[in-house]
């Protein structure tokens, strides 16, 4: 073999080596990103659980006594499951989130795509249910509103479209915007159809407050300790770090050819 094949066959190797090294990298970014998020969004320490404690109904918005509104169509146990995806799916994917929560924005990009790809197709049925995980933990009011506007969102049936908005649009968070109703409004124009005088009654008049506080007692009670937890047949997949939308794809195609 001559010299120049020899160097030839070596700097193709070498290319290949760095383009590996290149994959593992953006892969463990990806996955930091996730984990590291999640931190943030975690309820680990007595303290803080104290905090969400005493921070319970402080404000004005959370303390009020209306009646438990459930959205339209909510589903399971005190009809605290907003469902996306058809009924007869052979999977369920059960997701807790705070849309103030960075973790649960992560997760969102990225799985979104897959998920989408699974309701759209029939093959998974999605359970979200919303809390104020960080309203406690940070004060302010802007996982509770923001959970109101997409309860009212799902009124009008265009919940997935508005919740994808919300994490698209998220700010960092330690800025409460979303407790702005007139910005979750603003939000709204990006959805078609979304904002009529009817959305904007059910937005400023908090008609979902008590029941997004319902939920948040039921996270509580449930055991669970950060936001998003995401459960798939009882297992939080969330915290299985070996998890991709992927691997969740094969999983869930898996399950529906039975």
């Amino acid at each position: 073999m001559s010299e120049k094949n020899r160097d030839g066959k070596r700097t193709a190797r070498e290319r290949l080596a760095v383009e590996r090294e290149k994959q593992k990298a953006a892969e463990k970014r990806r996955r930091t990103l996730i984990v590291g998020a999640s931190v943030v969004c975690v309820l680990g320490l007595a303290a803080v659980i104290g905090v969400v404690a005493a921070n319970s109904g402080k404000s004005k918005s959370s303390s009020s006594a209306g009646p438990v509104v459930a959205p339209s169509g909510a589903q399971g146990k005190d009809g605290l499951a907003i469902p996306v995806g058809k009924d007869g799916a052979r999977s369920t994917l059960t997701v807790w989130e705070d849309f103030r929560c960075p973790a649960c924005q992560a997760f969102e990009a990225a799985y979104r795509p897959t998920l989408h790809e699974l309701t759209d197709a029939g093959k998974l049925r999605i359970e979200y249910h919303l809390v104020r995980l960080i309203d406690g933990n940070l004060g302010g009011t802007g996982s509770l509103r923001a959970a109101n506007a997409a309860a009212c969102a799902q009124d009008a049936g265009k919940f997935r479209d508005y919740h994808d908005t919300l994490y698209a649009n998220q700010p960092k968070e330690t800025d409460d915007a979303f407790a702005s109703n007139a910005k979750l409004i603003t939000l709204a124009g990006k959805v078609s159809g979304l904002d009529t005088p009817a959305y904007r009654r059910c937005v400023d008049g908090g008609t979902h407050d008590s029941w997004v506080n319902r939920s948040q007692k039921a996270f509580q009670s449930g055991g669970f300790t950060g936001t998003p937890t995401v459960l798939l047949g009882g297992k939080n997949i969330y915290q299985d770090q070996s998890m991709t939308p992927a691997k969740l794809k094969q999983m869930v195609e898996a399950a529906d050819r039975g």
